[in-house]
Formats: structure tokens, sequence, C-alpha cells
């Protein structure tokens, strides 16, 4: 499809009350749901890549001359309305009043061929109503971890929403990075992103701490006629089960971080999907080193609220603000509670088996938490990369002596040289309790489903450094070969072995790799 026939669909717009006010100054935004917002047009739009399966889906043809020019804002489709929304959120575990999106511009809905829903959002493209202190652009830095991740979270089997363009502006943007003081110019850019929904927790948090029960109820009653039709007609039963959907795919989601080591590091209620989609790709990163205690986020540093082992707990918390919020939409607040009650049982239901099939068991059994629960301590008695470690695990048979073990899991112990004395012991008793679990199962079958579950490839915080470093020179070809990698994680990709290597020294301090910040 010509962008110049391109009809972009607004029932979001069309359906839920807004604020008209085109201009793009910061303020606070009452009774609506969004704001008019224009994207700033850029000076120099170029289009540096795409993802071919998503915009082959939506008919798109990226060859057509003004594809760099639609994906920047600078032109927009016919009848489009663009607009970015108004959301609350708890930030830290504060509630930070009215945030919406601050540098994020939604263009409109499309169809793709299965007839799903998707709505094209530009992250990048100048100032909105809800900017506050910020400018509304993003850099080339930033750009690429957000357009890489979602690609590599995606292909990872993981709910998500997707890249679709990435495009440079010609501008030049200040960054503070690590909010020092210390500015730098660099090179702005606009990722294009696409979404069933980027309706988020806050969205409904926003309208209950302002009294707007009305519009928090057309909200809740837009979503689900428009996400979850297969529930019916909105109604305190219907509510309930549809809290318990968010729920059911919230405690999904994060199952699913937990098993590939992924940490989204800015779990804030406003970074949580009404879909249980991931979204907001900020200062993420997956575990190396196995510390349960670990988060890439430089602010939260001291707190580590959004360590890998926390990320269970806090989407529970996520979901109480959320509950919280659509207290209205009931008579007493026992159908939220009963239904909070259920995480922990569905998130343990759902890790367990996710866990099962990491360690190649054909079914998970009660008697097998025990295994389960003395892996982490194991994993604790020197750097162990996490994903090197399990995917390395698929090798090991039952038959196997100790010296055969100890040469498939060096690499994944970042000092070789501590595994002997306590510490190979410690590995070899919990691998003795393992072999004997799986010793009566096929070991085609297990070695096959280990390697269905446990990546090799991930997107590792060096490797997208990489890629940004080549891009900010004007090579992009780095970052294309990774993602070619990492749209096949499970496989063997024996060419691209270099990128299925512990993280380098040189990482180990490097701003960009191991100090992140939301500005990153």
């Amino acid at each position: 499809m010509k962008l110049n026939s391109l009809e972009l669909c607004s029932d979001f717009t069309d359906t839920l009350p807004g604020d008209t006010d085109s201009k793009n100054y910061p303020r606070q935004v009452y009774k609506s749901v969004w704001s008019k917002t224009e994207p700033t047009p850029a000076s120099a739009p170029t289009l540096v890549s795409h993802i071919p399966e998503l915009t082959q889906a939506l008919g798109i043809d990226t060859t057509d001359p003004g594809a760099a020019s639609f994906f920047t804002g600078s032109t927009l489709a016919n009848n489009s309305l663009p607009y970015s929304m108004r959301y609350g959120g708890h930030q830290f575990g504060n509630w930070a009043g009215q945030l919406g999106d601050g540098r994020a511009i939604s263009l409109g809905e499309m169809l793709d061929h299965d007839k799903q829903h998707w709505t094209l959002q530009l992250k990048g493209a100048g100032p909105t109503p809800y900017s506050r202190q910020g400018d509304g652009y993003a850099v080339i830095r930033s750009s690429i971890r957000e357009y890489m991740c979602a690609e590599a979270v995606h292909h990872l089997g993981i709910p998500t929403t997707r890249s679709l363009t990435l495009c440079t502006t010609g501008e030049t943007i200040a960054r503070d990075v690590f909010y020092d003081g210390n500015v730098t110019m660099e090179q702005g850019a606009i990722v294009c992103r696409a979404a069933q929904s980027f309706i988020r927790f806050g969205n409904f948090e926003i309208h209950a701490a302002s009294d707007e029960t009305d519009l928090l109820k057309t909200l809740a009653d837009y979503v689900i006629r428009r996400d979850f039709p297969h529930l019916g007609a909105p109604g305190p039963e219907v509510y309930q089960q549809w809290f318990r959907e968010i729920l059911n795919a919230t405690a999904s989601t994060v199952a699913h971080w937990q098993r590939v080591g992924f940490v989204h590091a800015v779990m804030n209620t406003d970074n949580m999907s009404i879909l249980g989609h991931t979204i907001d790709y900020g200062p993420y990163g997956w575990l190396e080193e196995y510390d349960p205690r670990w988060t890439p986020n430089y602010v939260d540093n001291s707190m580590r609220r959004y360590s890998y082992g926390n990320q269970p707990e806090i989407a529970l918390w996520n979901l109480y603000r959320l509950a919280n919020a659509l207290i209205p939409l009931f008579d007493a607040t026992e159908p939220l509670e009963e239904v909070l009650g259920e995480y922990r049982s569905t998130f343990d239901d759902t890790w367990n088996n996710m866990l099962a099939n990491k360690l190649g068991l054909k079914n998970y059994q009660p008697e097998d938490k025990e295994l389960f629960d003395a892996l982490w301590p194991t994993l604790s008695l020197t750097g162990t990369d996490f994903t090197i470690f399990f995917r390395q695990l698929s090798i090991i048979t039952p038959e196997m002596d100790k010296a055969a073990v100890r040469s498939i899991l060096l690499p994944a112990f970042y000092k070789e040289e501590e595994y002997n004395g306590e510490v190979e012991a410690g590995f070899i008793s919990w691998l003795t309790r393992w072999q004997q679990r799986v010793r009566n199962e096929d070991a085609n079958a297990r070695k096959a489903k280990m390697q269905a579950t446990n990546p090799k490839y991930v997107l590792r915080n060096y490797l997208a450094l990489n890629a940004i470093e080549a891009a900010e020179n004007g090579d992009f070809s780095v970052m294309e070969k990774i993602m070619q990698v990492l749209r096949n994680p499970y496989d063997e990709q024996p060419e691209a072995d270099n990128y299925a290597v512990r993280r380098p020294d040189w990482a180990t301090s490097k701003p960009g790799c191991t100090m992140l910040t939301c500005s990153s």
C-alpha cells in the first residue's frame, strides 16, 4: 500500500472523549482520555530500518518515497488525528499523578491480514501535553535499544509491543544520560512501534484519582468491547472476569521474563500493559551472572525495587493498584480481592511448568520443588551466566561423569578458576540430583524441550551498545546483523556463536552495559 493512499482508523479518538487543544505545551488535562498532539516535523527524515514481517502484514510499502516522512510524523495519513494518551501511575512505589505519553504520539489504527487491530505510535516525535520537563524527542541510542529489544522479546515468545520502523531525524538533541550535569548532543531518532493496545494500568488510575468515575467506566467498557469481546457486554460479572484475564496475562508475561532472565527494570504502573504485553523498553537487561537482586537501572541501584527476583511480587503490587482504581465499577471489593488472591497460585503454576521445561522434565511434579529451590543457591556459588548455564545444561546427559560435566559447564562461569573445590562440589551435588530425575526420560525429547525453552541468544547490553556505537557513526549493519540472529534465538547458529558467549571484561562497568537510566 502506497502511503499517500493510507487511511488510519481513529476508533480510539472517535469513541472516547479527548482534549482537542492541538498546542503541545505541558499542562494538566482533565476529563479526557487523550490529547490531540501534532508531531514535530523532522528536518531530514531517513528510514534506516524496518521489520519486514510486520510492514508486510500491514500492507505498508516501505520503498515509498514518503516512508521516512510518514514514519517521523512529518506528513500524516488521510484522516489521521494524532494523539497522546493521558494516564497516571505509581513510580517506584509512589503515586506520581498525571504522567501520560511524554514522547509518544499515536497516529491511528490499522488492520493486518488477519483483521487484527494495530495502533501505530511514534516515540520521539516531539513534545506533547504530557512531556513535563522533557523535550519529547528521542536519540539513536535509546531508539535502537527499544527497536531491537521489542523484536528480541517477540522472537523469544513473550507478549510484547512491536517495532515497525526506525528513522533518524537530522536533529541533534541534548541528553544528560545519568542526570549528573554532563550534557551531550546526540543524533535524533524515532521508533514507530505497533501494538494491539497501548493502554496501561495508569490509564485507569488517573481517572480514579481524579474522581472521573463516568470516564473510568467509559474507558473500561471500551477496552472490554474492543480487546476482550469474548467476555460479553460489560457489567459487574464481566468486570471481574476482565480483571482476572488481566491478572492471568500479567502473571504469564512476568513468568516468561523470569524464564529467559529478562529484567524490565521500570515496572511502574504506567509501564504495565492492560493486555499483559511487555511495554516501554528503557534500562532493561538480561541476567548475566545470576543474581536475584540485579537491576540494570542506575537510579534503582540502592532500592533494587525492580530487580530480577522482585518482578513477580511487583507485578502483584501493581495489580493491587489497578484493583484500587477499578473499585468504582463494583458494588463491593470482594470480587477484586477474590481475583487478587489467585495471583500467587497462578504465577507459581505457570513458573513451575516453565522451569520444568527449562530443566527438561516431562511433567512437573510437586516433589520437583525441592530440586528447583536448590538450583538458585547453586547458581550463586560463583558468577554463573544465566543464559549459558541453562543452554549448556541441555547438552549434559545422565551418564556423564564429573570431568565431562566440567568441560560443558566451564563456558558459563565468569571465573572459570573458581569451578573447583566447594563450588564444583555444590554444582555436582545438584547436577547429580537432576541427572537422577531425568534418567528415565527420552534423551532426544528432553534436549529438544530444553533448547526450545532456553534461548542461546539474547540481547545482551554489550551487543546493543555495539550496535549503537556503529549506528552513531552511520553504520546500521551491526544492528541488522544482531537482529537477524535474535530472530531465531533458540536455534543453533554456528556462524553467530560469538554472540552466545559471556559478557566481555570491558563491558563490566561501561555505561550502556551495566549502568542505564530511563534516558538510555
